[in-house]
């Protein structure tokens, strides 16, 4: 007997991200990548048909253990990890930073919305480009002027660098008080500041198929 009811396969399609009319430079049943006009970020939705990777989707504090675990061999370091509610979906948002070579920072965005059996990946880049370093050259001026941060006695700046959730962590490219989300408005073309936006605009646009509704949830 033919089940006419029979669950449709879930694939890319379906999840529906805001793509903001950048070009799409790839279209696959893996991965839609989208490019800005400047070239300068871009964006992808990624469907990865088999068991997340993930340890959990419940605790936060071994979540982030992981993923700095899984970023420090490549110089990358943690701005922000942390749990959400995605329109009823259970999600992790991550944001990491990489140096580049020969200078400038490039900054990762994601969202991760895992299911028992497969898994949906949305990621955001983007890095600096022309002069760099000018939003921590400001900010460090001003924290200077404020006794935030100051020279200790081996001449090195104190109080700059911290890990965000651990501060005896020392290994990666540590976070700076310039990336604080408070002073993105200060700088609204800077990629860091660009990778929050875009992110919070997949927040709220973000669509889900009705089947999704139905797949069997992570549950670890």
């Amino acid at each position: 007997m033919i089940n006419f009811f029979k669950t449709k396969k879930v694939n890319i399609n379906s999840l529906s991200i805001p793509t903001f009319g950048w070009e799409n430079v790839e279209n696959t049943k893996q991965v839609q990548f989208f490019v800005s006009p400047e070239q300068s970020a871009l964006v992808s939705k990624n469907f990865f048909d088999l068991e997340p990777d993930i340890p959990t989707i419940k605790d936060i504090d071994f979540l982030r253990k992981f993923y700095r675990n899984n970023i420090t061999p490549s110089k990358g370091g943690l701005i922000s990890v942390d749990l959400m509610n995605l329109k009823g979906f259970k999600a992790v948002k991550t944001i990491f930073k990489y140096p580049m070579e020969p200078q400038g920072m490039a900054y990762a965005g994601g969202i991760t919305i895992p299911f028992k059996k497969c898994s949906f990946v949305i990621r955001v880049q983007a890095r600096e480009g022309g002069i760099t370093g000018m939003r921590d050259s400001v900010m460090l001026s001003k924290c200077m002027g404020t006794g935030e941060v100051e020279f200790g006695d081996d001449g090195n700046i104190q109080n700059w660098f911290a890990d965000p959730y651990d501060a005896k962590i020392t290994e990666g490219t540590l976070m700076n008080k310039s990336e604080d989300s408070k002073y993105d408005a200060e700088f609204p073309d800077h990629p860091l500041s660009r990778v929050r936006e875009i992110l919070a605009v997949m927040e709220k646009e973000i669509e889900f198929d009705k089947e999704l509704s139905k797949v069997a949830s992570f549950e670890y």
